[in-house]
């Protein structure tokens, strides 16, 4: 009898760790995303990734270079899988690290190599593009810099302005380094700090101009466009002047996306950036209010955009954007 009982209970314990174990397995891992993209447009990508493979995250959302350090900081300790940002020198912090895995070849296929950096890191997620915010009512289009080197003329002395302890205008000086070198960068920003005004945050300086407080500013298209699609009332008195020409202020920066060489869960991290990238999160991307420019190969981005094609922005190497140099420079110009 105690022989059958102790069978009994061997094939029953069995049977519940088979159950549990197969329980696990069926389960979906979660994984978590440092995001320092747009809140919204995170939401909508991770709520419609987890619709579609049932695949759990956990967002937690902060700033471009706050989690890039972050990151680099944590090492082999930090629990994130996957890192999105908005500007692309946070993504070559951590791909300089060595804190990112290869990219699967599908992905990267997804979206075109100017919207990623060659060493295959990391991808493109989304792009936006430098503009000058004009005020219409008081500059018309001949009277505006047709290089972003004009602005460091004396007669644009108290006219622009700029966020220079923002993430993205720091972008935009690196790519302004590494098109024109560190010299021709001390220059400008030696400039800069005589001619420009400055204020906190990109939406801030264009609130400035449609006030009429300055003339211009140095920022994004988005700010923009999101305004524009809500009340307008930033941005009434408000055009854009876009330089073109491959000139430094046609800069398009990328938002990026990579898979943590620590992650614990690198196979749906890596499923989640091919969904990203993707038809179905690319769309999100066109159609959403974020305003920000489609990089997924085929599609295209939302109307009231000015075509990436027509930008003429110059060649930059997303991945060799070098944010410490940006900020050394800057501080020992005096703007930070």
């Amino acid at each position: 009898m105690k022989a059958k009982f102790l069978g009994g209970l061997i094939a029953a314990t069995l049977a519940l760790s088979i159950n549990a174990s197969t329980a696990h397995a069926a389960d979906p891992a979660t994984i978590t995303v440092y995001n320092a993209q747009h809140e919204g447009l995170a939401r909508e990508w991770i709520d419609g990734f987890t619709r579609d493979t049932g695949i759990q995250v956990v967002v937690r959302n902060g700033g471009d270079m706050e989690f890039a350090n972050q990151i680099v900081q944590e090492e082999d300790a930090s629990p994130a899988d996957v890192f999105l940002t908005e500007n692309s020198p946070a993504m070559a912090l951590v791909e300089h690290a060595g804190l990112f895995l290869k990219l699967d070849k599908d992905i990267l296929d997804q979206v075109p190599a100017e919207f990623q950096p060659s060493s295959g890191e990391w991808v493109g997620i989304a792009a936006r593009s430098t503009v000058l915010a004009y005020d219409k009512t008081k500059l018309t289009e001949d009277q505006l810099p047709r290089t972003m080197d004009e602005l460091a003329d004396p007669k644009w002395k108290g006219r622009w302005s700029a966020s220079p302890s923002g993430a993205d205008f720091q972008a935009i000086v690196a790519a302004y380094l590494t098109l024109k070198g560190e010299n021709a960068t001390k220059a400008w920003l030696a400039a800069m700090k005589e001619n420009a005004v400055f204020y906190k945050g990109n939406s801030t300086c264009m609130k400035a101009v449609n006030a009429g407080k300055v003339e211009a500013a140095l920022i994004y298209h988005y700010y923009y466009f999101g305004d524009q699609a809500k009340t307008g009332e930033n941005s009434a008195n408000v055009a854009l002047h876009y330089f073109k020409q491959q000139d430094p202020g046609a800069f398009v920066s990328i938002s990026g996306g990579g898979v943590l060489s620590t992650a614990k869960h690198p196979k749906e991290a890596m499923a989640f950036l091919r969904w990203v990238t993707g038809k179905k999160g690319q769309e999100i991307l066109k159609n959403g209010t974020s305003y920000e420019y489609v990089v997924g190969k085929g599609d295209a981005s939302n109307d009231r955009l000015v075509p990436i094609s027509d930008l003429q922005a110059p060649k930059v190497d997303p991945g060799k954007l070098d944010n410490r140099k940006v900020t050394d420079l800057m501080t020992e110009a005096g703007i930070l």
